[in-house]
């Protein structure tokens, strides 16, 4: 048992040393900044401008899309660059767990995407009166929400390729579709049944239905549901993207 905490302290460690990094070096980056805020903001004015809902009903959906294209761009954008200058090669090789490596790299997409989502939040708070009833599921949507999507980002960013555009090509193949499938511009009710059943598949779901729980209370799921299947999701990425990146070391 001491060994194993041991273990766990030290991946954690190198967790936040590989963080803390990546939160230096690439936060800035113009391909993040675009990927991440100009484009989800883009889409969501795109399907929002002639609606007849009030903004503020509509910044859960805005939440759900900024936290979804920010927390998965980070891993795609710094590894990529780091396989170019072979720095990646070298943390493959340190003695250290791709547990953590793949937590670490995570970490600082959720911490990004995080932040963005309360400035977000508060925007729609301070501009269009959007109110947050249980602040306490709004944190957890932006915390679960954001941790699943970077861990989705860092699978993806286990393509060998040194090519950035060549991971956000292969990543927009699944964020795209999941915009139309996850009830964030079409509600579940109006889709049909073979839509609500892939509906269930697809994290996005159960984020937005966390979020809007959060705002004006309704929800298809229930919170506790929502948090289980964010929770399920982070374990599937963190499980497969170990796997992937043990066989780069290999």
């Amino acid at each position: 048992m001491p060994g194993l905490l041991e273990e766990v302290s030290y991946d954690l460690g190198a967790a936040w040393a590989i963080a803390r990094k990546d939160m230096k070096i690439y936060y800035l980056k113009p391909s993040i900044l675009v990927s991440s805020l100009l484009f989800p903001f883009v889409m969501f004015l795109a399907f929002a401008v002639g609606k007849e809902a009030s903004p503020g009903t509509l910044i859960p959906g805005l939440l759900a899309i900024t936290l979804l294209f920010s927390a998965s761009s980070i891993g795609p954008v710094s590894i990529p660059i780091e396989r170019r200058t072979k720095t990646f090669d070298r943390l493959l090789s340190a003695p250290i767990s791709v547990r953590a490596i793949v937590f670490g790299v995570s970490l600082s997409g959720a911490a990004f995407a995080s932040a963005i989502g309360i400035a977000t939040a508060v925007v729609g708070l301070v501009a269009f009166h959007a109110g947050i009833i249980h602040i306490a599921a709004l944190l957890a949507g932006f915390v679960l929400t954001s941790l699943c999507f970077s861990m989705m980002g860092t699978l993806f960013a286990s393509y060998r390729t040194e090519n950035v555009g060549e991971v956000m090509s292969l990543l927009n193949l699944v964020r795209l579709p999941l915009l139309f499938i996850s009830g964030v511009f079409i509600p579940l009710s109006s889709m049909p049944a073979w839509g609500q059943n892939i509906a269930l598949l697809s994290p996005l779901t159960y984020a937005h239905d966390l979020i809007q729980f959060a705002y004006d209370g309704t929800t298809r799921f229930g919170p506790g549901l929502d948090i289980i299947a964010l929770t399920i999701a982070i374990i599937i990425f963190l499980t497969a993207g170990a796997l992937l990146y043990q066989r780069s070391r290999e």
